[in-house]
């Protein structure tokens, strides 16, 4: 699974003043990640909006962003939520044609016992012809994945091939990483803890920040899996500044501001989310100079 190592990128989806898809800027910003480096795309995560997309815009921006990106980097979609039949439909009904693996997110709102979590898991392994990686996210799902359920899946699913752990417990993450098959990959899922991570032996990152500052942030994680401690340490600190501001008012909101502000796209969020203040505008401005 070397294409979803190093710094996979889960993209924003621009919007118009309108609230329309701003594809000139989403042609833009596929392009940005190409160009700084980045390993691989990921659509349809929480960062792109994808509670808020319609089923017929999630398809035309999933079309949309194969087209520009025309192969060169690998592919991973979000396919999630919290009503598992329903899933199970959906990964059997997806068309995943240059597509090469899928992110889930762990069920949120319903709050399942960890036996739920695995049964939920189970039934999408099943269900899906590509690899699957996990996501556990407590703060957005209300419920954590322990380490003994993360392993369990690991071992009982050939197709589940990773984690992305933003669970922000790093004895949880290290115990994953000590008594994980030797292939299971396990990925940060916060942009300030994925240096730390990498040096505990994760493999990479599906970073927010990276689409901003993809070459900065590819580069941190590249010298970090090398061992190049030094340099990726560097990295890390001149990035440290913006992780305050960057998550203050909730995601994207803040990355959108970035990407304002290097003439991307717009920094335009859809209701119930509110764009950035201008004190985190100006706080990003600054940093950005």
């Amino acid at each position: 699974m070397d294409k979803i190592k190093g710094t996979g990128v889960a993209l924003i989806t621009p919007f118009n003043e309108d609230f329309s898809v701003d594809y000139i800027g989403l042609e833009k910003l596929v392009n940005h990640q190409v160009d700084g480096g980045i390993d691989y795309l990921v659509l349809m995560g929480t960062t792109g909006e994808s509670a808020v997309l319609s089923k017929t815009e999630k398809q035309e921006v999933i079309a949309f962003c194969k087209k520009i990106n025309a192969g060169r980097l690998p592919i991973v979609l979000g396919i999630g939520g919290n009503n598992t039949l329903a899933l199970v439909e959906e990964m059997k009904n997806t068309d995943f044609a240059g597509v090469d693996a899928v992110l889930s997110v762990s069920p949120a709102y319903n709050k399942p016992t960890q036996e739920g979590i695995y049964q939920h898991y189970k039934m999408i392994a099943e269900a899906c012809p590509l690899p699957i990686i996990l996501y556990n996210v407590p703060g957005r799902t209300a419920s954590n994945m322990a380490a003994d359920t993360t392993m369990r899946l690991a071992n009982d699913f050939e197709n589940i091939v990773a984690v992305k752990e933003a669970s922000g417990n790093m004895d949880q993450i290290m115990n994953i990483i000590k008594n994980k098959p030797s292939d299971f990959v396990v990925l940060s899922g916060d942009d300030g803890l994925t240096l730390p991570m990498i040096h505990m032996g994760a493999e990479g990152v599906i970073s927010v920040i990276g689409q901003s500052h993809p070459k900065q942030y590819s580069d941190m994680v590249s010298f970090g899996m090398s061992g190049n401690k030094k340099i990726a340490n560097q990295l890390h600190y001149s990035l440290y500044d913006y992780y305050g501001p960057l998550y203050a008012e909730g995601n994207p909101t803040g990355v959108k501001a970035c990407l304002e502000l290097l003439g991307i796209c717009k920094s335009v969020v859809r209701p119930p989310l509110v764009g950035a203040s201008d004190a985190i505008k100006n706080k990003l401005k600054s940093l950005m100079k």
